[in-house]
């Protein structure tokens, strides 16, 4: 691998760690409805898992509600299955075409257990660009005992796959506290 190849595969790798953040952040709730809370909830219908944005589309009106349109009327007690079996902890209210679930307060207890959980998901990420970094590096190693890469090379090689390592965990960090300051906000 040249030095190019190696901080090309390196950055891409490390974008996807901070884009799977960003949708782990999405599904944390908030006090504000938030229509990424139930997106990506996987239901049971027609047989095979579907994330719930492949059967229905999901609106928040008001800030304290989220409304599910089915796509198919038929779908409805699956969805509702899937919102009752996951961890929302929300009670879903149909009609028989849309349901609505009212988001309630969060409470100080769990508004701390939310920021605990984000301050957890950071730093998986912040690992995954660490583990990114070292198989970079390994990378540059290898090249050196190729031949591929001079020593001054591969140091700077290794210089730069550090400045990368930096530069995402930073996002990864600002990313988590936006996130912190929402869900302790009222």
């Amino acid at each position: 691998m040249s030095a190019d190849e190696i901080l090309m595969d390196a950055e891409e790798r490390m974008e996807k760690a901070i884009g799977v953040l960003k949708s782990s952040l999405a599904g944390i709730r908030t006090g504000r409805a938030n229509p990424g809370l139930v997106d990506s909830l996987r239901v049971e219908a027609y047989g095979s898992l579907a994330p719930m944005k492949q059967l229905a589309s999901v609106g928040a009106p008001e800030p304290t509600q989220i409304v599910i349109r089915p796509y198919d009327p038929g779908t409805i007690k699956d969805i509702e299955k899937a919102i009752l079996a996951s961890d929302l902890g929300f009670n879903p209210q149909s009609d028989g075409h849309v349901i609505r679930l009212n988001i309630p307060a969060l409470s100080t207890e769990v508004r701390r257990k939310l920021v605990a959980r984000i301050k957890e998901l950071t730093e998986e990420s912040k690992i995954a660009i660490r583990n990114i970094r070292r198989d970079a590096n390994k990378a540059a190693d290898q090249a050196e005992k190729e031949k591929k890469l001079s020593e001054d090379d591969r140091d700077d090689v290794k210089n730069d796959v550090q400045d990368l390592t930096k530069k995402f965990e930073a996002r990864a960090s600002e990313l988590a506290e936006g996130k912190e300051k929402e869900v302790m906000e009222d």
